[in-house]
């Protein structure tokens, strides 16, 4: 989802609404453009004409309104069947086709959807932290980044796992975090856009700003995006 030009474009979204006079019980809004009428009664017939064209423009307009309208709060998308972390191998899920999704668990040469994992104990690290104080500090710097105008909440946690809903105007973005079984000290995490086809570099711009915050923490990264 939507990066700084894509948050300003949704939040700066203005529509005209009014009630339906149907005296049936409706949760439909009437959409209806923002413009002056022009009331003259003295319109010679060209301008009758020119009224006749503004109409076919006004229908196509609103069609377009609608048809946003409906994009942002009927089609968010439903949460996917195949998140959470895989069992052969285990692994967070690969990314779609669509250019809206980063993961570790992709191949370092996909540079459109790979994203290199964190370590929460990188070498040279004076006070190693454990993987239950790592978790908190992850939820503590995931509740407290700004996020580009998204709203984040922690939506599911285990011992291991968090996965976060990341949210704007009804669209929402799936973002996990799993800390692998083992001695090790790797954090892998996947952020997509449930959808479209573009998200602006929202998720990377997005596990960037999370990865800077934890760098002040003591983390590294194996490289940057």
């Amino acid at each position: 989802m939507a990066a700084s030009s894509s948050s300003t474009f949704y939040t700066n979204l203005k529509f005209c609404t009014k009630p339906s006079n149907n005296n049936k019980a409706s949760s439909l809004l009437r959409i209806s453009l923002c413009h002056k009428n022009n009331n003259n009664n003295h319109e010679d017939n060209n301008n009758n004409n020119s009224n006749s064209n503004l109409n076919r423009r006004e229908l196509i307009l609103r069609s377009s309104e609608i048809a946003t309208v409906g994009a942002i709060f009927n089609f968010s998308g439903k949460k996917p069947d195949y998140l959470g972390v895989q069992k052969n191998p285990p692994s967070l899920a690969l990314c779609p086709a669509t250019k809206n999704c980063i993961s570790t668990s992709e191949n370092i040469t996909d540079t459109i959807h790979y994203a290199p994992p964190w370590n929460y104990n990188p070498e040279g690290r004076k006070n190693p932290i454990s993987r239950e104080e790592a978790m908190e500090e992850l939820i503590d710097v995931i509740e407290s980044t700004p996020a580009d105008k998204f709203t984040p909440r922690i939506v599911e946690r285990k011992e291991d796992y968090i996965r976060v809903e990341y949210s704007i105007l009804g669209f929402v973005d799936d973002v996990e975090f799993w800390f692998p079984p083992g001695k090790g000290s790797t954090v892998e995490y996947r952020s997509a856009s449930r959808v479209g086809n573009f998200d602006f570099d929202a998720n990377k711009k997005r596990i960037k700003a999370l990865r800077q915050e934890l760098e002040k923490r003591g983390w590294a990264s194996a490289e940057t995006i």
